[in-house]
């Protein structure tokens, strides 16, 4: 849905001195409400959609929120408003989203009606581990959309909901489409939450509209000229203007008098509401204060608190009287959310802290222990280590709940008010790896900073500067982080080596990768002596990335293939060394043991649900795609990693997906290759540096080479490529464009690089292009010899389109020595090959090399029919329900909810032609 821009028309039901009520009705607003019912319209269609409505506070849209779910006929409605002072309780505001569906958590697969108990406070996290919170949002996702009616989930200043249900919100919105789901949010327009998403952009009213309004709350006629004039003094705010409307006297509206030369709005509508309260008597203004400093609503704890500090029944009247507050049901209200800022503002520091001591001691149950929690901290501004014990058990109730930036705010809370250096550093330190985990550097960086400044026990120094090298490697400079590991690593040796060998074997990696490394650093030196088979794991990484570092290829792969046969002990897993192992595999060209480990990898993501490692294993696993000839595997994963990094908002976890698109689509010929390098380029220059943005770099390289229209410029870009592994992808590209422009230098540097790559790590695949680079150099006979023995070797090897090329080279040889019918089983396999990877460019060589051999080449889809072809999302359904999976067990893998699967299977039986699962076993699968 393109943005539009509106005009907020609010009218309140009641005039005079009763317009401060919370009643209002729309007046106008035809274009903004048929924005919002075309959304609920997609629903009810099961086409889904979602809505954002930003704008500044009092333009009207809660107002159109409102308007929506009164129009949600034959609908399920799920509202919620967020609340400032609620945002650091984790899933708080989902908690009461959800509340009235939970009845169908029961329903939900397993694993995902466990994460959301845990999450919703419903289990303990003891029995089932910390909630993954992805596999929480998926949960929503499909307790929403598996409903029997459509629903309407509506969100009213989602800027102030708690950060994981925010993303649980945004995640549901991002997935509406094709849902029976409509998804509504507002947002102030100074605190944007999913730029991503549909905006309607919710502005100030015409003259018109203003007079229209301000005579219906005036209850007379308000000349345009006055109504002009205040829409300008107000720039048509509709709660501004309807405020004015009930405090300017009946002379001034009707333009009998001047106007006052300083409005009562003139230092915002919050000013109005800030008299309104310090017009009240103490009693009540100490109930209307109550009311704003709670994060609950709920009647019986504001109730209690306020009567401690002497509110009575006459109190509660009076508060309800000005307007500021209501009564509704259980629960006491504010009119509106400038009333919650402006009262807290402008209170004392002592009243306010008066009022959360209140609050604290009425919320005893152990329910509420984290907002007790949060109001004791607000009531006291100095050291108090049982408000930090408070603070340390929310942030770990948080954690376990999947709300790690909840986690992260409640460790930090609890560090200022902590004394003690060492002790202050250790929350600190937890607050940092909290907003790491919740994708939060810049955040985590600055709590790591402020850990290191005060600490001074060593293993706590050293998991802090682990962080803040993790953090630098990521997304600055890679030699800083190399440096402060190597340095840290040294420091912490002495006091716990298993923590130095992990340290010095994260900045191993990082010179493995061709990064600038700390001059003079023997990282081997903290090898040490490991004890379990975690530890001795990591020794076997760490040796392999030194010596990849160094160029010792026997002794890397030696370390490698050590560190893939040892037993798992269960501590290196998903987040330890599994990942690292397949960068060390993959370094040293081993490309079985890399499939298998990223296969693993990516098994026990989507079993556990850790989507963000579901994302880093498809991106990661793409290179070893690449080079095996799985096209169609690097397709759909980098599509359904680029998926995966919209739906969770990390939009810095999309260059390398961008990126595998991009060359793919190079690869393959596709037209639309520029465009997706056009875009990676503008992914690239917003990515932040690190280790990612330097491969990324590289990709973009690679992928220039391909599409370059002459030897020279292609090139320039292969010989600015930095990082040894990417070049070994491309060698033979390499070597062939560097002898067609004429830089032979370049391609007798290129082959001595990759030969001693191959005599040292024994790889057929590196010895193989070794010979086919050495053919490219020859001369007579000798070209066909190195040809030969180039197809020896890749019979050892699973580059296949390797292999491709090499035939298509030793057949164009025999072609040109005359030798057309031996040429012409080369030239065929080369253009099989091209056509199953698509490698349309490539597979037109061959059939031209073909032809002119004497043999008619035809395409495989002339010669054969054309196949049906699918999608990578339904080659991936596909394949998982071909597995025996059920439904719903595909759509946690593929983070999607069931009714997803169903519409992509429904469309995967109709191209194939098959009608049952069984007969979909025997099919196979071929993909775009």
């Amino acid at each position: 849905m393109p943005a539009r821009r509106g005009r907020a028309v609010v009218r309140p039901r009641e005039t005079g001195a009763r317009a401060r009520t919370l009643g209002a009705v729309i007046v106008g607003r035809d274009k903004e409400r048929a924005a919002v019912h075309a959304v609920l319209d997609a629903a009810r269609r099961g086409d889904g959609g979602a809505i954002v409505l930003t704008g500044e506070p009092g333009a009207g849209k809660s107002v159109l929120l409102a308007d929506a779910a009164a129009s949600a006929a034959g609908m399920r409605v799920l509202r919620v408003r967020g609340v400032e002072s609620e945002s650091p309780l984790a899933f708080a505001a989902l908690h009461r989203l959800v509340r009235p569906v939970l009845d169908g958590v029961d329903a939900l697969p397993a694993r995902q009606a466990a994460a959301l108990r845990v999450a919703l406070g419903q289990a303990d996290e003891a029995g089932t581990g910390p909630a993954d919170r992805f596999l929480v949002y998926l949960a929503v996702l499909t307790l929403l959309s598996e409903a029997g009616t459509p629903t309407l989930v509506a969100v009213d200043d989602a800027q102030w909901l708690d950060d994981a249900s925010r993303d649980a919100v945004l995640f549901v919105a991002r997935r509406a489409e094709g849902e029976r789901l409509a998804v509504v949010l507002t947002v102030r327009d100074d605190a944007p939450v999913a730029e991503d998403l549909p905006t309607l952009v919710v502005g100030g009213l015409d003259a018109a509209a203003a007079r229209e309004l301000l005579t219906d709350v005036a209850g007379a006629d308000v000349p345009l000229d006055v109504a002009e004039h205040l829409r300008a003094r107000t720039e048509g705010n509709p709660l501004a203007l309807a405020e004015l409307a009930g405090v300017l006297g009946p002379d001034v509206l009707a333009g009998r008098a001047a106007p006052p030369p300083e409005l009562p709005l003139t230092r915002g509508v919050g000013s109005v509401f800030l008299e309104r309260y310090r017009r009240l008597d103490p009693a009540a203004r100490c109930v209307v204060l109550v009311a704003a400093a709670d994060d609950g609503g709920e009647l019986a704890t504001i109730e209690a608190a306020a009567r401690a500090l002497g509110a009575d029944d006459a109190a509660f009247d009076a508060a309800e009287r000005s307007g500021m507050v209501r009564r509704v049901g259980a629960r006491l209200e504010l009119r509106h959310p400038l009333v919650r800022s402006a009262v807290y503002g402008g209170a004392t520091t002592v009243e306010r802290r008066r009022a959360h001591a209140a609050l604290a001691e009425s919320l005893r149950g152990q329910a509420d222990a984290d907002r007790r929690a949060w109001h004791l901290a607000a009531a006291t501004d100095r050291p108090d280590e049982g408000v930090v014990g408070e603070l340390e058990a929310s942030a770990r109730r948080s954690s376990a709940l999947g709300g790690h930036e909840a986690a992260s705010a409640a460790w930090e809370r609890a560090a200022e008010l902590t004394a003690d250096d060492d002790a202050r550093a250790r929350r600190l330190y937890a607050a940092g790896a909290a907003a790491w985990t919740a994708g939060r550097p810049d955040r985590a960086a600055t709590l790591a900073d402020a850990a290191l400044l005060s600490v001074h026990e060593p293993l706590v120094r050293a998991d802090a500067a682990l962080l803040r090298a993790r953090v630098e490697w990521n997304t600055g400079s890679v030699q800083l982080a190399h440096g402060r590991l190597v340095h840290e690593a040294a420091a912490v040796a002495p006091h716990d080596p298993a923590r130095a060998r992990q340290m010095a074997m994260f900045a191993a990696s990082l010179a493995a990768a061709g990064m600038p490394a700390e001059p003079g650093a023997d990282l081997l030196t903290f090898v040490g002596s490991p004890v379990t088979p975690t530890e001795h794991r990591t020794a076997d990484v760490l040796r392999a990335f030194v010596h990849v570092a160094r160029h010792e290829w026997r002794e890397a792969v030696h370390a490698v293939r050590d560190a893939a046969a040892r037993p798992d002990d269960g501590d290196g897993g998903l987040d330890g060394l599994l990942p690292n192992l397949a960068l060390a595999a993959m370094h040293v060209g081993l490309d079985d043991v890399a499939l298998s480990l990223h296969e693993r990898l990516l098994a026990g993501a989507r079993e556990s649900g850790a989507l963000i490692m579901v994302l880093y294993g498809l991106t990661r696993r793409g290179a070893v795609d690449a080079v095996l000839g799985r096209w169609n595997e690097l397709a759909a994963g980098a599509r359904e990693a680029l998926d995966l990094a919209k739906v969770t908002g990390r939009p810095a976890l999309a260059a390398m997906p961008h990126a595998w698109l991009a060359t793919v689509a190079a690869l393959r010929g596709e037209q639309d290759a520029p465009r997706l390098v056009e875009q990676l380029e503008a992914v690239v220059a917003a990515a932040p540096h690190g280790t990612t943005h330097a491969s990324v770099q590289d990709q973009l390289r690679w992928t220039r080479a391909v599409l370059a229209e002459s030897p020279a410029a292609a090139l320039h870009h292969y010989a600015q490529m930095t990082h040894g592994f990417a070049e070994r992808m491309v060698v033979i590209d390499r070597i062939e464009t560097a002898v067609r422009a004429e830089r032979r230098d370049l391609a007798e540097r290129w082959l001595g690089q990759i030969a001693r790559f191959a005599e040292g790590t024994g790889a057929a695949w590196a010895a193989a292009a070794a010979e086919h680079g050495a053919a490219v150099l020859a001369d007579g006979d000798d070209v066909g010899r190195h040809l030969r023995r180039a197809l020896e070797l890749h019979g050892g090897s699973g580059r296949r389109v390797d292999a491709a090329r090499t035939h298509l080279a030793y057949g164009r040889w025999l072609r040109r020595e005359r030798r057309r019918v031996d040429a012409r089983e080369h030239l065929r396999t080369a253009l099989g090959t091209f056509e199953d990877v698509g490698a349309r460019l490539w597979a037109e060589r061959a059939a031209q090399e073909l032809r002119a051999s004497g043999e008619r080449a035809r395409p495989r889809a002339q010669a054969t029919g054309t196949a049906p072809t699918l999608t990578p999302t339904e080659r991936r359904v596909a394949g998982l329900v071909a597995q025996g999976l059920s439904t719903k067990d595909v759509a946690t893998q593929l983070f999607v909810s069931p009714r997803t699967v169903d519409f992509h299977l429904r469309n995967v039986f109709t191209k194939l032609g098959v009608t049952s699962r069984t007969e979909l076993a025997n099919v196979r699968l071929t993909g775009s």
